[in-house]
This record gives structure tokens, C-alpha cells and sequence, in this order.
């Protein structure tokens, strides 16, 4: 315990952004107190301490000495943030944000802070990615396969990925999950290909069961996620951050978008002549088929 006891997060919103940023540097038991307080906000409220503590795997004394190295004098005062939330129907954060986007609907400066974050939301990329970019172009590279998996707001983030690296790579694949074919589609994962699995909180169960397979197939897998503590990173070999801050009610997928961009862009690099080829191939197929509408000329 430090000599000065520090002020306890005043909302779970607080609680949850300190336990992500000292994640890496808690303790072992901490962890896994942390990580369950993490992944399952929602039990917090309802379930007794020996309860959650059971399903962290600690001892419920764990729990009570995290709570106060966060500065609360015991469990009760960490549990009432989730209390809390709950009562104040923080189940649905996006209809919260959205009463408040509501209310200020005349606002001229909507727009202008939309733009103001998503600036900030792209600068953090090159802070928090400019050794696991590289990194995981290499692991995607070396991959004889690679699946790319992300669902409900996080499609359009792989399918992306899929769409601009298969320009120049015939050997991706977009794991979809339709019609409830996820399992049948995790059964083509084999060791040594590469998994990227996108997601961000409140994370997808779709999400943590690719990655969970992929592990249990031997693949090496890369997360593109918010958190380094994400459920999905901690299933990682490479994370990958990107920031999803957003004045709107719903969370922002645009530096998601713009990682993937980059990545794609160093995937490109790395294969050189090879993706050029690939690429001319590939655009001559498209026009030859009709894909695009011809150029007027004169």
C-alpha cells in the first residue's frame, strides 16, 4: 500500500479507465481481480464479493485489498460504482450519450467537436502503435493464411482489411459468422496462420470465441482493440490500439479504419514487387469484368 491513500475514481467510467492504465503493473492476484472487473461490469452489481471473487479465481481478500489500493476503504465502496451505474441505466450508455446529444441538438459546435476528436482520436495512433505496426505487419506477412474477424460496429474495420490487403493477397479471408456458421468457420484455422480480430468495449462474445480458437489452433493472433487489457489482447500476440472517443453516442470507429490503412500500407511495402503484380492483375480483372463504370474520354 502507498504511504498517502489516493482519492478513489468517482464513477465507474473513472474506475474502469484507472484499471486498464495500471494493469500492466498490478500484481498477479490484482489481475485477475482486475480483468474480472473489467469483462464483466454488469455482475459486479448483483453478485456477492465471495461471488465474484469465485469467479476471479482470488481470494476475497484480494478484492478488498484492491479496492483499497484504488483508494476506497473496502469492497463495498468499489461495488457502488457498479451500483450505481446500474441505477442510473449506464446498462445503455449509448441511449445516455444520445439524451445528451439531444439536448444539445442546436449546438453550432457539434460538428466542429466531432472533428476536434477525431483528430485527437488519429494522433494517438502513431503514440501507441509505433512498435506493434511494424510488428504485426511481420506476423501477417509470415502467415501462409490469414483470418480477419470483427462484428457489429467492428465489420467494417476488417472487412476493410479484407477487402484492401485481398487487392494484393488471395490467401485472406473475412470470417463473417452469418447465419450462426461462426463455429463451422472456426474450424478452418490452422497452426501458423494468423488471426486479426477486431473489437472494442463492450466487447462481442463473437469476438472473444475467434480469438479463443485461434489460440487453441496455433495461430498467431493480433488484436485491434481499445485496451491492452481487452479480452482480446490478452489472447494476443500483437495489439494493436486505436482510440474510439466520440462527442456522438456512439463510439468512433475511424482510427479503427485508419490503422487498418496503415497496416495494409506496410503488408504492401513489405511485399514489394510481388504486391505490385498482384495488384495489376487484380485491377485488370475488375475492369475487364465491368466492376467499374467506364472513363468518359474527350
Amino acid at each position: 500500500m502507498p504511504a498517502s491513500t489516493p482519492k478513489p475514481p468517482q464513477s465507474l467510467d473513472a474506475l474502469l479507465a484507472q484499471l486498464r492504465a495500471d494493469f500492466p503493473n498490478l500484481s498477479a492476484q490484482f489481475q485477475s481481480g482486475a480483468r474480472y472487473l473489467l469483462d464483466h461490469p454488469r455482475d459486479i452489481a448483483i453478485q456477492s464479493m465471495r461471488k465474484v471473487a469465485g469467479n476471479a479465481g482470488v481470494q476475497p481478500a484480494t478484492l478488498v485489498r484492491l479496492s483499497q489500493a484504488l483508494g476506497f476503504e473496502g469492497w463495498q465502496g468499489l461495488r457502488e460504482l457498479f451500483v450505481e451505474a446500474v441505477r442510473d441505466g449506464d446498462s445503455q450508455p449509448y441511449a445516455r450519450r444520445a439524451r445528451k446529444v439531444v439536448r444539445e441538438s442546436g449546438s453550432s459546435r457539434m460538428f466542429a467537436e466531432m472533428i476536434e476528436v477525431q483528430h485527437h482520436n488519429l494522433d494517438a495512433l502513431l503514440a501507441s502503435n509505433a512498435d506493434a505496426l511494424p510488428r504485426a505487419a511481420e506476423l501477417l506477412a509470415a502467415a501462409p493464411m490469414v483470418h480477419v474477424a470483427g462484428f457489429r460496429s467492428c465489420f467494417p474495420i476488417a472487412f476493410s482489411f479484407h477487402y484492401i490487403y485481398g487487392l494484393f493477397r488471395s490467401s485472406v479471408r473475412l470470417i463473417r459468422g452469418d447465419a450462426g456458421t461462426l463455429e463451422m468457420e472456426l474450424r478452418a484455422l490452422s497452426p501458423k496462420d494468423a488471426v486479426l480480430v477486431a473489437g472494442f468495449a463492450p466487447y462481442s462474445q463473437e469476438s472473444m470465441r475467434v480469438a479463443t480458437a485461434a489460440r487453441e489452433a496455433g495461430c498467431t493472433v493480433i488484436a485491434l482493440t481499445d485496451s491492452t487489457v481487452a479480452p482480446i489482447a490478452l489472447e494476443a500476440d500483437c495489439t494493436l490500439l486505436f482510440a474510439i472517443d466520440s462527442p456522438s453516442f456512439f463510439p468512433s470507429i475511424t482510427s479503427g479504419v485508419a490503422m487498418v490503412e496503415a497496416l495494409v500500407e506496410h503488408l504492401l511495402a513489405k511485399k514489394g514487387k510481388g504486391a505490385i503484380r498482384a495488384l495489376e492483375q487484380t485491377e485488370g480483372q475488375l475492369h475487364r469484368t465491368g466492376a467499374y463504370l467506364p472513363s468518359r474520354r474527350g
